[in-house]
């Protein structure tokens, strides 16, 4: 639970203010759950903090909140593509993605239950970025990683928005999104490490795509699949 706070303070997620009388304040909870890897075992234990969102009033809280989320059709056809033009897949796990997308609203929420502040407890956080829960959440974040890769020289997709391509001097790039995961790969492979060691969003996991959506992946080389 502290973990999670103090990706709060590193992301500049919020402010203490005192509580605004004619404002909606969005109440808090923490969520638990165990993360597994591709053979059931805990890898981790997560707390993370989640705003009430149905509590939100729209128009006053949240605007628009549709955002693009790759269809399983998408996921398998990129596996296909890689295969065929011999492209080793990695993937990106956005620490606390949503904590990163800025919000336009004026948004305010109750101190996190069992962490607020003796001196003030009757003080509200206003939200600079987006909370997990939010109806906005992640369109805001989504807008966050879009505008990163369209710096990058990345082109979205113009059929499937989560999908973005670059060419480097020849190279193919391509990274498909799926909420806070990031599935890259390029045909010079010294591209894709240098992709991964991007640090402009903090990083929980990175490595070789092996396991995805209940799928489990076998990349293999083309000398490997000679030899049988």
């Amino acid at each position: 639970m502290q973990e999670e706070l103090n990706n709060f303070t590193r992301n500049e997620v919020w402010v203490l203010e005192e509580r605004p009388k004619d404002k909606n304040i969005i109440g808090t909870k923490w969520v638990f759950r165990n993360k597994q890897d591709e053979h059931g075992v805990v890898v981790r234990n997560k707390a993370r903090l989640v705003a009430k969102g149905f509590a939100q009033v729209e128009g006053l809280d949240f605007g628009e909140t549709f955002a693009p989320v790759a269809r399983l059709e998408a996921i398998l056809i990129l596996l296909t593509y890689s295969s065929h033009h011999k492209i080793k897949l990695y993937q990106m796990d956005v620490k606390s993605a949503f904590l990163n997308g800025y919000i336009n609203e004026l948004v305010y929420v109750d101190q996190p239950p069992g962490f607020e502040d003796p001196r003030k407890p009757n003080h509200v956080y206003r939200l600079h970025k987006a909370l997990y829960g939010l109806k906005q959440a992640p369109r805001a974040w989504y807008e966050c990683l879009r505008d990163f890769l369209i710096m990058q020289g990345f082109k979205i997709g113009k059929v499937d928005m989560t999908l973005f391509t670059k060419n480097v001097n020849g190279d193919l790039f391509i990274c498909q999104i799926y909420v806070d995961d990031i599935i890259f790969g390029c045909t010079n492979e010294k591209l894709s490490h240098e992709f991964g060691r991007s640090r402009e969003f903090e990083m929980s996991m990175i490595g070789e795509l092996n396991f995805f959506l209940g799928f489990q992946i076998k990349q293999r080389s083309t000398q490997e699949v000679q030899d049988g």
